[in-house]
């Protein structure tokens, strides 16, 4: 579900399906992500922020 205010959008998302990739060990992905957010603000004129999801097994 989402809702816009005044340009800005909140969004709620629950799920028992994903959870946030622990990238600790990833200096290298961290660093991608981090380029890409940069590229992405360059071009849109916002900043923006990559969340990194993993799916959890299926049981």
């Amino acid at each position: 579900m989402s809702n816009i205010t005044k340009g800005v959008i909140t969004i709620n998302i629950q799920t028992d399906n994903y959870k946030i990739a622990p990238l600790v060990d990833h200096k290298d992905i961290v660093k991608l992500i981090e380029e890409t957010e940069s590229a992405i603000a360059q071009i849109t004129g916002n900043p923006v922020t990559l969340i990194a999801y993993e799916r959890k097994p299926l049981q």
